[in-house]
């Protein structure tokens, strides 16, 4: 099966040239075709989450390194072939409020990408298409079409984001944090549809989080991202049970996990900080390390394998074989799935 999306070597570099802000730092990965799982992107703010999410959707250039999609470089594409990209790389944006116009109803919103890209040809044919659209995420279009956005709850609005993005049945959905600004009441069941349109259409999602709850619930792998770098990346279930990498196992305990015998405030095992080293070299998590040693401050670690589903860029594992160019593709193809 072909590469749907590959990042080669991706750097993104913001600020002044002497002395820039290293946003995402030589990344490389791919995704098959028809990858039918949810691959979630996690790490506290500031991680490179939503400049990865940027520079698959086109929206920034990379600044070394290039991001393929079906085989091309998608700042090396014709007129025609970006058309083909922008409806086959679709996306769910975090905030459900902002993606209106409050002055046009929601017909409108549904009705562009149909126009745009000439999947109907008739009036009554694109009403069926939006329609259809809307059934698929739980909403009644009866009760939906007509209306202004004012008129719809935060859930309601991200449901029809979501029916947007399906009208043009992609083959790669990211979804950033799609349901952080949604009541806790609704967010498994958005959630939910999310996962099963993801089984339903049989393509692959990328689920931009911070949350590693939800995380856990709705995706099949993960990786997680400090400082513009992967740390640990593998199948979530592995991953979130044991975690490898003394970042991720920070995460994992901060978790709220129900646990009567441990007090309110109280710090969960294996979040004591390490010692404080200002690094220019070395692992870039070495300074909040609770096991951080000589090494770490002297080299960068590369990825890993730990098995054939889980990797981790951590010293602690260098008996173990390094990932050849580092490259986390072999995740995300189903012939090692």
């Amino acid at each position: 099966m072909p590469d749907l999306i590959k990042l080669n070597k991706v750097s993104k570099l913001f600020g002044r040239k002497d002395n820039p802000t290293v946003a995402l730092d030589d990344l490389t990965f791919s995704i098959e075709e028809k990858f039918p799982h949810t691959i979630t992107v996690a790490g506290e703010s500031g991680s490179g989450k939503t400049t990865l999410m940027m520079l698959i959707l086109g929206f920034y250039a990379p600044t070394i390194g290039e991001v393929l999609f079906e085989g091309q470089d998608i700042w090396k594409l014709d007129k025609k072939e970006k058309v083909n990209f922008r409806r086959n790389a679709q996306a769910i944006f975090q905030d459900p409020f902002a993606v209106y116009n409050p002055f046009y109803k929601v017909d409108n919103l549904l009705s562009i990408p149909i126009k745009n890209f000439k999947i109907a040809s008739k009036p009554d044919e694109a009403r069926e298409i939006m329609e259809n659209a809307l059934r698929r995420v739980g909403l009644r279009p009866e009760e939906t079409l007509g209306r202004y956005p004012h008129q719809l709850s935060g859930g309601q609005r991200q449901r029809i984001a979501v029916a947007r993005a399906l009208i043009l049945e992609p083959k790669l959905l990211v979804a950033d944090e799609p349901v952080s600004m949604v009541d806790a009441s609704l967010r498994a069941t958005i959630l939910k549809e999310i996962h099963e349109l993801n089984k339903d259409l049989g393509i692959p999602i990328l689920y931009i989080t911070h949350d590693l709850t939800t995380a856990y619930h709705v995706s099949d792998f993960i990786m997680v991202f400090y400082h513009g770098s992967v740390m640990e990346a593998g199948i979530t279930e592995w991953l979130i049970r044991e975690p490898q990498h003394p970042y991720t196992q920070l995460l994992v305990n901060s978790i709220p996990w129900p646990d009567p015998n441990q007090k309110w405030g109280e710090a969960a095992e294996g979040s004591s900080k390490g010692r404080t080293v200002t690094l220019r070299t070395g692992c870039k998590f070495a300074n909040r390390c609770p096991k951080v040693f000589d090494r770490c401050t002297q080299e960068r670690p590369g990825l890993y394998t730990i098995n054939e589903k889980h990797t981790a860029a951590c010293f602690l594992y260098q008996d173990s074989p390094v990932m050849e160019n580092d490259d986390l593709g072999f995740l995300f193809h189903e012939r090692k799935a």
